[in-house]
């Protein structure tokens, strides 16, 4: 009679209980990291975005000034050289050569002197080139004449003669009226060789008694304003620009003239009709509070076509009646494409850890329910009857024990049905009385036998639930732990067999089929073979592991004394598929000389950072170089990375990273460590590798980061940093 233990409720396999857990685990841990980079780079896009703009915004100012000042400052100079009778305003030919010398040794369209008498003369420079003198007397109807000059700024003919009158033009009636240096009102000029666009310094001159003479005023070209803001690093992805109190633009970085043309007439341009649409989204979110009511620094943000984008508006005043709005605007997306490559990067070992997960958590699964499976067949083969069983050994302690014990309680019912035969031999000499008796005892054995059975099954059950329990943390360790015992009694046992087999050449029939079964002889040499290569794949494993963990250090603390050494090799191994050969180049040699290195105290994770950032330049270095040379060139002077590590002053580490490919300008070479500069093509660099390289080796550490090239030869890169840091101060 057969007796079920079956249970009728839904049961899971082993192995999903196994996998499940740990995947919700890994994929809930990357995840969250993968946020919470995402944040940080954010507010690390908002700090950038606002340092860009506070330097841009300084580098305009101290412009401003300086370029602004430089007409106010000739007026000054040109009015006390009348008021103390050096210049003498009368002679309108010395004076016209005094103005066509300071007009050719400055930056300035036009310097003129109107007099209260009607007469005046001035130099001037319309279409940026050819130096002209106007030269006007007080009677009217082509009073005035536009005389070319030679080198030497002598008049040589009249090129054109106009009507002029000092009294009717606001840039002579505005500072007599106001009685001191002003500012006039911006103007656009329609010359026969170009338009421009121009800002007038103007004062009253006197002479030496104080008696007014007339006025003296200098163009100074806004134009060059647009080519100087145009000049900025900013001006590639963002827009800086100026604009008077009422709206209208003075300057900008783009590409557009601050003014139109109407009608065949020139007309200044307002900033919220611009063909810029930064310029002109900026431009109306200002007007909707005013553009007068701006009084000081304001900070906000505007979307310009989809886009997110940093504005800084800052009043700008001089002391001569100057009042303008200089704005500046930076793209998010300039700091954004390092963070999204991180998002994208964070997805992929997201789904890289599940992928890996699963298959190790299926083939540790299988590796466990294996010899469960074996206990399980042959106790259900047991309780059919066949009592012949044996359950192989395996490398989990609790399931080997699990696996001692059935074969000893097997081996103890199969020696008691043995003597059970011999008995039932010899009591079926005896009278049929005993048969009888000799029944009934074999009957209460086999009840026995299958309580005995049941009991083993459920001890058995219970240990393995312990052990897998115990065994579940850290299977890997496990397995490599136990694998070279498991090679020992694996040998022993396969010794015991080969000694019975020497003993025993004509064994039982039973024995020699389930020898014939199992294909001993096979057994015999495969599975020393099997166990040595799963000690090798073992080894594989906690290698890899081991050199992820010492390139990371995510498992220990962030700061404390390492080997140098081993976050070198591991940064190594992880480049090795870029180091290794290729069809169409030869592998790239690296040569290690390493000193003897104490321990050093750091944060190891970071320096592996550097490391990583210095060695991907070497090798793109390289690979730039070997384009350019063919395959037998290259191994006539093969591609190397020198790495060199030593100790200075007993106190300071040195790592020296040296390669051999295409070198660093000079001019690069100032410029190697600021943020954002690369020399890689658009789209390969983002410029801040070594920004943060430079910052983790000097701030972090207190140390020293220095770059040594020749354009040509190659490049090296010499990291210093201290042995233990408190003693530095480095916190």
């Amino acid at each position: 009679m057969k007796t079920h233990y079956l249970s009728k409720g839904k049961a899971f396999p082993l192995q999903i209980v196994l996998i499940v857990p740990f995947l919700i685990q890994i994929f809930a841990a990357v995840s969250l990291v993968g946020y919470l980079s995402f944040k940080n780079g954010q507010r690390a896009v908002n700090d950038l975005a606002q340092q860009l703009i506070d330097r841009t915004s300084d580098v305009v100012d101290e412009h401003l000034k300086s370029y602004l000042s430089i007409p106010q400052t000739l007026n000054q100079l040109n009015a006390d050289a009348i008021r103390r009778g050096i210049l003498d305003v009368r002679d309108r030919q010395t004076v016209g050569k005094y103005l066509w010398d300071q007009i050719h040794a400055s930056d300035l369209t036009f310097i003129g002197i109107g007099l209260t008498t009607g007469e005046g003369v001035g130099a001037g420079r319309y279409d940026g080139k050819t130096i002209t003198i106007d030269d006007w007397t007080a009677k009217l109807a082509n009073n005035t004449s536009t005389y070319a000059t030679d080198n030497q700024g002598n008049r040589t003919q009249v090129i054109t003669r106009w009507t002029w009158q000092n009294s009717k033009e606001p840039w002579y009636t505005q500072p007599i009226a106001a009685g001191k240096p002003i500012w006039g009102k911006i103007v656009t000029v329609n010359y026969p060789t170009s338009p421009y666009i121009a800002a007038s310094a103007s004062r009253p001159i006197y002479d030496s008694q104080n008696r007014l003479l007339g006025m003296i005023s200098s163009d100074i070209y806004l134009l060059k304003l647009s080519d100087f803001l145009r000049s900025l690093d900013i001006s590639q992805s963002g827009r800086v620009f100026l604009m008077e109190r009422d709206g209208t633009l003075i300057a900008s970085s783009g590409t557009e003239k601050p003014f139109v043309v109407v009608n065949q007439e020139f007309q200044r341009l307002q900033a919220i009709n611009s063909s810029d649409p930064i310029i002109q989204n900026i431009a109306r979110h200002l007007k909707i509070s005013g553009f007068s009511s701006i009084t000081q620094d304001t900070d906000f943000q505007v979307e310009v076509e989809g886009k997110r984008n940093f504005v800084n508006v800052i009043p700008w005043r001089d002391k001569y009646g100057l009042n303008w709005l200089m704005v500046v605007s930076v793209p998010e997306n300039t700091f954004m494409t390092q963070i999204n490559t991180n998002t994208q990067i964070t997805i992929a070992l997201c789904l890289g850890a599940l992928v890996v997960a699963s298959a190790m958590g299926v083939f540790t699964s299988h590796w466990i329910v294996r010899p469960i499976l074996r206990l399980n067949w042959a106790s259900e083969a047991m309780a059919s009857g066949n009592l012949n069983q044996t359950v192989e050994t395996s490398g989990i302690r609790e399931l080997n024990t699990l696996s001692n014990s059935f074969n000893h309680m097997a081996g103890q019912l199969h020696e008691s049905f043995t003597a059970l035969e011999k008995s039932k031999e010899e009591l079926e000499e005896r009278v049929e009385e005993r048969t009888i008796e000799l029944k009934n005892t074999l009957e209460e054995l086999q009840r026995t036998q299958s309580q005995i059975i049941q009991s083993e099954k459920m001890s058995s059950l219970g240990q393995l639930v312990a052990g897998v329990a115990h065994e579940i943390n850290n299977p890997v360790n496990f397995i490599h732990g136990n694998l070279t015992h498991v090679q020992e009694y694996t040998q022993d046992l396969l010794a015991l067999v080969q000694l019975y087999q020497q003993h025993d050449s004509n064994p039982a029939a039973e024995i020699q089929t389930a020898g014939e079964d199992i294909d001993l002889e096979f057994l015999q040499s495969d599975l020393p073979k099997m166990l040595s290569s799963m000690r090798v794949g073992t080894d594989r494993i906690r290698q890899i592991v081991l050199s992820l963990r010492n390139f990371s250090r995510m498992d220990e603390a962030e700061f404390k004394q390492v080997d140098i050494h081993e976050g070198i090799d591991s940064t190594l191994m992880i480049l090795q598929h870029r180091l290794k050969g290729k069809p169409e180049q030869p592998e790239i040699e690296v040569i290690k000389d390493y000193d003897n290195v104490p321990p050093v105290e750091c944060y190891a994770g970071q320096l592996n950072q550097v490391f990583m950032n210095i060695l991907v330049n070497a090798i793109d270095a390289l690979e730039e170089n070997n384009t350019k040379r063919t395959y037998q060139e290259i191994e006539n002077n093969p591609s190397r990375i020198k790495i060199r590590t030593s100790v200075v002053n007993s106190t300071w580490l040195q790592v020296a990273i040296a390669d051999n490919g295409v070198g660093i300008s000079k001019e690069f070479q100032q410029r190697i460590f600021d943020p954002f500069f690369t020399t890689k093509p658009i789209g390969k660099g983002t410029g801040m590798g070594m920004s943060i390289s430079y910052q983790i080796v000097t701030q972090k550490h207190g140390g020293k980061l220095e770059c040594f090239s020749t354009a040509g030869e190659g490049t090296e890169f010499v990291i210093q940093v201290p042995l233990q840091l408190k003693v530095h101060g480095v916190v």
